[in-house]
């Protein structure tokens, strides 16, 4: 792996000397192929190199933005099939995201900001529209009426609300214009029934003054698992969406946007099936509960951007809400009626943020912000751990109560200066301020004895923060640009619950070191881009332990682990061989280990079996190829073969001696497209060869910690689905 980064980042130094000298000063060229808007659909455009992205804030072509970044427009993303941030993932180099339940995800970048429960703050920021949104759960929700997803690799807090230690994730949905657009579109897929519809409206009310644009949708599926004790489907996804946005321009330099979001999801929490080891891919779920999860997510956000002069002002304010509920859940992950639990939760995130971007002269601009956002939590969960577990005549009962409240400050500024079109240097840093405090109650209940227990004492964290950025461009040509960047990145600590005999632990940090260049042709028909990077990461929050629960039981408790040292090599391409033929790809290698783990020994007394990070692999990619055949009339048919990979990761497990790792897999996907003016109809398989892998995975030892009949655990991935999808636009 040491290899390969020398070896890129000599392709960067002498990547220059080939383009100074092949430099015909040709201008970007628009789509060329006659299958522009499928092409548009199959490569992000045929232009790819030429997209616009804010990933700095402002407006600017991928390729000339010093930064490791990804865009997913729209129509690639409908092409695609793809329905959440969750599926996404595996289109960008370096990210990485799994689940094992309809509210929570397992999120990093580059092995950084790993996030392995819903209690740890995102080491990878979620955006959506610039709002930050706090919870990982937020990756599996459905994408509805996206215009681009940007995925920024690498520390970004000196642009970005917060938590963006691994890098942020920025879903941008479509705004309303002064042009009347209806977007539909439809799928249905086999054999667990999964099905799709969604739509989109948006025109003026007032030409140039007032428009708005409302969308809707509806998914739902079956899913591959099935219960075997009580019957039944062990994994259906059932989920309505709905967003309005009103866009006023009471002047021309005045623009006020309000939006106000909807999402109900429901699913099922951690359907893990009991299994004998990584190469048994049951799906069978032994359950004695439905173990559903019902959320409602809602939120309302405003920005107002005023233009003045040399100057540009933005103001946003925002109000996110989550309710989760589970009305009967599974807590020993059998079909014993052991352990069942009843709970719920709340969110309610504030966020205000101010950007001044300025222009001080044609060499110097700036921008400059002020961040604050409120995050309050309130969970109850009701355990019930039944007689015929520990051999009593009675059952015990234990309510947990949490009440979390933290607030954020934070100013960031960065300074672009750029002596010359060939050079531009930008040194940012932010001020993180943190105050968070946790209360809560234990009660337990012993059969007919009296109730023990209570409040538990406050706890708080209060941190301070800095966060420069530095980075280095150099313009070798209009199709040529390379960088280099060093960055720290910072995630804010958390708490455990009440039960746990460790009930804070501290954020984690990393400070990141980049080399990367951007080429596309001058025909814009070939188009690469390399990093390499070296992460050096410290207080890792990324592993969990079982200990002795406050009032009975065993309680999972979250930890700094240690130190992580991460580098590797990404490259992402696109290249035309024909007007017609569009082959893009990424590939990301990565060795990610933890260089000292004796913090996790000293808290627990225990080690670890492998220096390995949870889930995450050393190498993933991605590599399609779409051919559109023109058909006369503007008809065309497209079609489409394609898969994504993913290396061996290191299973969940605290066995302390013998490591258990998940296979790679490659998943082949395919489909055929017919487009008709705005209509496009498309025949799909995924997975083709019905490829078995686990999305997640738990070893034994955890189950023989809690005192449970002994079995490893493991959630397989979605099995091959095959259908039909339908979209129109006009």
């Amino acid at each position: 792996m040491k290899r390969a980064i020398l070896l890129t980042t000599a392709m960067l130094v002498a990547a220059p000397v080939y383009a100074q000298s092949n430099d015909n000063g040709a201008k970007a060229t628009g789509q060329d192929s006659p299958a522009a808007n499928t092409a548009e659909a199959a490569a992000a455009s045929s232009d790819a190199g030429d997209i616009i992205v804010t990933a700095r804030k402002r407006e600017e072509t991928l390729r000339d933005v010093p930064v490791a970044a990804t865009a997913l427009t729209g129509a690639l993303l409908e092409n695609r099939g793809i329905q959440s941030v969750r599926e996404a993932a595996t289109l960008a180099p370096g990210l990485n995201i799994s689940s094992d339940g309809a509210g929570r995800a397992f999120v990093s970048i580059r092995g950084v900001g790993v996030t392995l429960v819903q209690s740890v703050q995102p080491g990878v920021g979620l955006f959506i529209d610039g709002i930050y949104q706090p919870n990982t759960g937020y990756l599996n929700n459905p994408l509805l009426d996206v215009e681009r997803i940007e995925v920024l690799r690498g520390p970004q807090g000196t642009l970005y609300g917060k938590n963006t230690l691994g890098g942020a994730i920025n879903v941008i949905t479509r705004q309303p214009g002064n042009d009347l657009e209806v977007r539909g579109i439809a799928s249905y897929a086999g054999p667990d029934d999964s099905w799709l519809v969604s739509g989109s409206v948006s025109g003026p009310i007032i030409e140039d003054k007032l428009q708005v644009r409302v969308a809707a949708s509806h998914r739902e599926q079956q899913g591959f698992l099935r219960n075997t004790v009580i019957g039944g489907d062990a994994n259906p996804f059932n989920t309505d969406s709905v967003n309005a946005t009103i866009r006023a321009a009471p002047s021309e330099a005045v623009t006020l946007t309000v939006k106000g979001y909807y999402d109900r999801v429901s699913g099922v929490n951690t359907p893990y099936a009991r299994v004998t080891g990584p190469t048994d891919y049951s799906r069978d779920v032994q359950f004695n509960t439905l173990n559903r999860v019902d959320f409602r997510y809602r939120g309302v956000s405003a920005r107002l951007e005023a233009e003045m002069g040399d100057n540009s002002l933005s103001l946003i304010g925002s109000y996110d809400a989550r309710n989760g509920r589970v009305p009967d859940g599974e807590g020993d992950f059998g079909p014993g009626n052991f352990v069942r639990s009843v709970g719920s939760d709340r969110l309610r995130t504030k966020t205000v943020e101010a950007r001044l971007d300025s222009s001080w002269s044609d060499s110097i601009t700036s921008l400059f912000g002020l961040f604050y956002s409120n995050e309050r939590t309130r969970a109850q969960d009701v355990s019930t751990i039944f007689g015929a577990f520990t051999g009593l005549p009675f059952n015990i009962v234990r309510t947990t109560q949490n009440r979390t409240n933290a607030d954020t400050y934070a100013a960031f500024g960065t300074v672009f200066w750029k002596p010359s079109e060939a050079w531009e240097l930008s040194v940012g840093l932010r001020y993180d301020h943190e105050d968070r405090e946790a209360n809560g109650s234990v009660v337990t209940v012993v059969g007919p004895l009296a109730p023990s227990g209570g409040a538990t004492p406050q706890a708080q964290i209060k941190s301070d923060q800095v966060e420069p950025r530095v980075t280095l461009k150099r313009q070798w040509s209009r199709d040529l640009m390379t960088y280099a960047s060093v960055a720290r990145g910072y995630r804010g600590g958390g708490f455990n619950a009440p039960t746990a005999p460790v009930r804070t632990y501290k954020g984690d940090s990393a400070w990141t070191y980049e080399l990367g260049t951007k080429f596309a042709s001058p025909d814009r028909r070939a188009s690469i881009s390399v990093a390499a990077f070296y992460s050096d990461y410290k207080d890792y929050i990324g592993l969990n332990s079982i200990a002795p629960a406050a009032g009975g039981g065993l309680v999972t408790v979250d930890l700094n682990s240690g130190d992580v040292e991460s580098y590797g090599v990404e490259v992402e391409g696109l290249v035309k061989p024909t007007r017609e033929w569009t082959i893009t790809g990424g590939l990301t290698l990565m060795h990610a280990r933890l260089t000292d783990s004796s913090p996790y020994t000293r808290i627990t007394g225990r080690q670890l079996s492998s220096d390995r990070l949870t889930f995450q692999p050393d190498f993933t990619g991605s590599l399609y190829s779409d051919y559109a055949i023109p058909l006369g009339g503007g008809d065309t048919l497209t079609l489409t073969a394609g898969a994504t990979a993913k290396g061996k990761r290191l299973a969940g497990t605290l066995n302390e001696t013998t490591p258990t790792f998940l296979k790679g897999y490659v998943l082949a996907n395919t489909s055929i497209t017919y487009r008709h003016g705005p209509l496009e109809l498309s025949l799909f398989a995924n997975n083709v060869f019905n490829k078995r892998y686990f999305e997640a995975y738990i070893e034994k030892t955890t189950l023989v910690l809690a005192g449970l009949p002994a079995s490893d655990l493991g959630i397989i991935g979605d099995l091959r689905r095959y259908g039909v999808r339908a979209s129109i636009k006009f």
